[in-house]
C-alpha cells in the first residue's frame, strides 16, 4: 500500500497504522481519546496527504465543473471553496468533494482518497469538447491539517499573511516559515472536525518541513480521532453515510442543484426526485453504542425504519451518538426508536444535528 511523505514522521511518534482508502495511515499515536480532546480544546495535527488533488485549468474550467458536478461552480468566487458531489448517470453518489477556485480559469478539486481514481476517470470521460486541461496531482501534493480552537495561535507566527483574515471555506497561497526555509502552502480554512481549522497543501518534498513547523504546537492525531470528531459534528463519511446507492437528494444536498440551469451529469435522474431515506441523528442515555449495520425500529414495534451508518460513544457529550439512513416518514426529531445491538434492543431518540457545535460558531 502507498505511504504518505510523512510516514517516517508517524513511525517516529510510534503511531499505530491502518489501511484507509488503500493507504497506510496512522490510526492513533497513544490515545485516540486524548487526540479527540486535543482538537476540541487545543490543537490537533493531522496528515491528510492521502486525499486526492485534481487540477482543472483552462477557458472552460468553470463550465466543465458545472457539467461534471452537481453544484454551480461558475459562480464560485476566486479564493473561495465549495462542498459538492459528483454523481453517475443514475444520480448515485460517486464521491463528495471540495473544490477551490484559484483563478477565473483555475480550480483544484479534492476527492476522498478511496475515490480519487473514480473521480479522475469520471472527469476524463466528461471532458468532451470542453477547453480544459486536467491533471491528477494526487501523488505530488501533501496535506497537513491544523484543527482546533487554538489553530490560529499556532499558524499566525508561522505564515507571512494573516490566516484569521480567511473566511470559512476560503483559501489563499501563503509562505510558511520553517527551520529548513520558506515553504509555499495553500492555506484553506476548512475542516472535518467541527472545530475551526486550516488545511495546508504543499509539494510532497516540503511535507516534512510543514509537519515539523507545526507538530510541536499541537497533538498528532490519527484517523480514529478524526472519525469520532466528524461524527460528533454530524459530517458524513463516504462508504458509510454516502454511497453509490443513494443520491444527493437522500444526502440532503438537493439545494445544490435546485436552481441550477446548466446541464450536468445526473440531472435527469435527480430532478423532482423524492428522498427514499434521510440521514438522521440518534442519541441515547444508555451506555451501549450502536455500530454501523445495526437495524433501527420504531419504539415498541417490529417496524424497521432504517439502519445505522456510523455510531460510537461521544467523548465530548458523554453518551452514544449515531447517524442512520431512516425512512423519511419516521425521521422527525424526538421520535423514540430502538436499535438492535447484538440481538438486544436499546432505546434511542432521533435528534437534531449536528450533535456538537463549537462555542464560537
Amino acid at each position: 500500500m502507498p505511504q504518505t511523505p510523512l510516514y517516517a514522521k508517524h513511525e517516529a511518534l510510534d503511531a499505530s497504522f491502518t489501511d484507509f482508502g488503500g493507504w497506510t495511515m496512522p490510526l492513533k499515536y497513544a490515545s485516540e481519546l486524548e487526540e479527540h480532546r486535543a482538537v476540541r480544546n487545543d490543537t490537533g495535527i493531522f496528515d491528510l496527504s492521502h486525499m486526492g488533488e485534481i487540477d482543472v485549468k483552462g477557458p472552460d474550467a468553470a463550465a466543465f465543473l458545472d457539467y461534471a458536478l452537481i453544484s454551480n461552480m461558475s459562480i464560485l468566487k476566486v479564493g473561495k471553496a465549495k462542498y459538492s458531489m459528483i454523481v453517475d448517470d443514475n444520480g448515485g453518489i460517486v464521491d463528495d468533494l471540495i473544490t477551490y477556485r484559484f483563478a477565473e480559469d483555475h480550480f483544484m478539486v479534492v476527492p476522498n482518497a478511496a475515490n480519487t481514481n473514480a473521480v479522475w476517470a469520471a472527469f476524463e470521460a466528461r471532458k468532451g469538447d470542453f477547453d480544459v486541461e486536467l491533471r491528477n496531482d494526487s501523488e505530488n501534493i501533501a496535506l497537513v491539517a491544523v484543527q482546533g480552537p487554538k489553530a490560529l495561535d499556532v499558524l499566525k507566527p508561522l505564515l507571512d499573511d494573516d490566516p484569521s483574515a480567511l473566511e470559512y471555506y476560503s483559501g489563499k497561497w501563503m509562505t510558511l516559515r520553517s527551520d529548513e526555509g520558506n515553504v509555499d502552502v495553500f492555506v484553506a480554512r476548512t475542516g472535518y472536525t467541527g472545530e475551526d481549522g486550516f488545511e495546508l497543501f504543499c509539494a510532497n518534498e516540503d511535507a516534512a518541513n510543514v509537519w515539523d513547523a507545526v507538530i510541536d504546537h499541537g497533538t498528532a492525531c490519527g484517523l480514529a480521532a478524526r472519525d469520532s470528531l466528524r461524527l460528533e459534528a454530524s459530517m458524513p463519511l463516504y462508504g458509510q453515510e454516502l454511497t453509490a446507492d443513494i443520491t444527493p437528494v437522500e444526502a440532503g444536498m438537493g439545494r445544490a442543484f435546485a436552481k441550477k440551469e446548466a446541464d450536468f451529469v445526473g440531472k435527469q435522474a435527480l430532478t423532482g426526485r423524492e428522498p427514499s431515506v434521510v440521514i438522521a441523528g440518534l442519541v441515547s442515555e444508555q451506555r451501549r453504542a450502536a455500530r454501523a449495520g445495526s437495524e433501527v425500529f420504531l419504539a415498541g414495534s417490529d417496524d424497521k425504519i432504517g439502519v445505522v451508518t456510523s455510531g460510537q460513544p461521544s467523548p465530548t457529550l458523554g453518551h452514544p451518538v449515531a447517524l442512520a439512513h431512516l425512512d423519511p416518514a419516521h425521521a422527525e426529531p424526538g421520535t423514540e426508536v430502538e436499535i438492535d445491538i447484538r440481538g438486544r434492543r436499546y432505546p434511542f431518540t432521533i435528534a437534531t444535528t449536528p450533535f456538537y457545535t463549537r462555542k464560537d460558531a
